[in-house]
């Protein structure tokens, strides 16, 4: 089992010491892999619900560091950590220079970037930078994958699609990685994972949130179900990666079993979750360990390092 914690992207820790900090504490603990979230821009206005929040707001108000850009400087400051984004919002960008910026990390990385990806859900956030059309987000993404795993395989290379066109070509460097970096698909309805089976090396949900609970008992249908696409598309399920995204809510106490969501209770109690959903299949597991202050950030990481990561096994 690989563990993995998120970079703050808003809020009084996403500032050069405190990434810089979070990211260099959990390298020297352990720790596989580091995830950021994507937000460009927050219009005032917003009718769209948050999926992952029951009061359906986003809790950030526009404070959000550019996901690309700070994958790129904490490369630069780490030796060994690899990065997801979590997820990376296809249709935010245009996918030629995505894949140019994705190739360029991974090669000054020396190849440990991981491509998760999503279709997005702020509406205005869409309009506010032209992106295509939202209510087509999907078949977009599908096609900027596509042009991505194009433009990191081939050279030259053309791609006339239904929403985007170009080439012969050339795009060099291409990525360290290969084929290519790994993609691995956000999302746990149908379209999504339909969206695993035909174009993603992984799955990537996220769960443990009163909307998405994905309880091992809900998530055994959903394995059954994508097992079950993926052999459709001639491509093979035990290849795939899963990796879930949990919240983690840890207290002083053991709690019951009627009162707790996955990863919350006694550390005891989540080290035993983490066993429970790599029985499941998940072999990599990524959680958020931001607090008020840096210092209780950095303790709450080497607490879960020290009492949950050597028990998870």
């Amino acid at each position: 089992m690989q563990f993995g914690f998120t970079l703050p992207v808003r809020g009084p820790l996403a500032t050069h010491d405190g990434i810089v900090a979070i990211a260099q504490n959990g390298e020297r603990l352990g720790f596989g892999f580091a995830t950021m979230a994507d937000h460009i821009v927050f219009p005032t206005e917003v009718r769209s619900k948050y999926p992952y929040d029951a009061s359906g707001k986003h809790p950030s108000h526009g404070d959000a560091l550019e996901q690309l850009s700070l994958m790129a400087f904490v490369a630069g400051k780490t030796e060994r950590l690899r990065f997801v984004t979590s997820v990376m919002i296809l249709p935010h960008r245009n996918p030629v220079l995505t894949a140019k910026m994705l190739a360029t990390i991974d090669v000054m990385s020396r190849g440990r970037v991981t491509v998760g990806v999503g279709v997005g859900w702020l509406a205005e956030e869409f309009q506010a930078l032209g992106a295509p059309d939202f209510a087509r987000r999907g078949e977009v993404s599908d096609e900027w994958i596509e042009i991505l795993k194009k433009l990191w395989t081939e050279s030259p290379v053309a791609h006339a699609g239904r929403h985007y066109r170009f080439g012969p070509l050339r795009a060099e460097p291409k990525p360290v990685q290969r084929p290519h970096p790994p993609i691995w698909i956000g999302g746990h309805s149908r379209a999504a994972l339909r969206r695993v089976a035909r174009h993603g090396d992984g799955w990537h949900p996220i769960g443990t949130v009163a909307t998405a609970p994905l309880r091992p008992q809900e998530l055994g249908p959903l394995l059954g179900e994508l097992e079950r696409l993926t052999a459709a598309e001639g491509r093979d399920f035990a290849k795939l990666t899963l990796s879930f995204v949990a919240r983690l809510r840890e207290s002083d106490r053991p709690l019951t079993e009627s009162e707790r969501m996955p990863f919350s209770g006694s550390l005891t109690q989540i080290a035993e979750d983490v066993r429970t959903y790599r029985k499941l299949g998940f072999s990599m597991i990524s959680t958020d360990f931001t607090r008020p202050t840096l210092a209780e950030t950095l303790e709450r990481m080497e607490r879960f390092a020290r009492e949950v990561m050597p028990h998870a096994q």
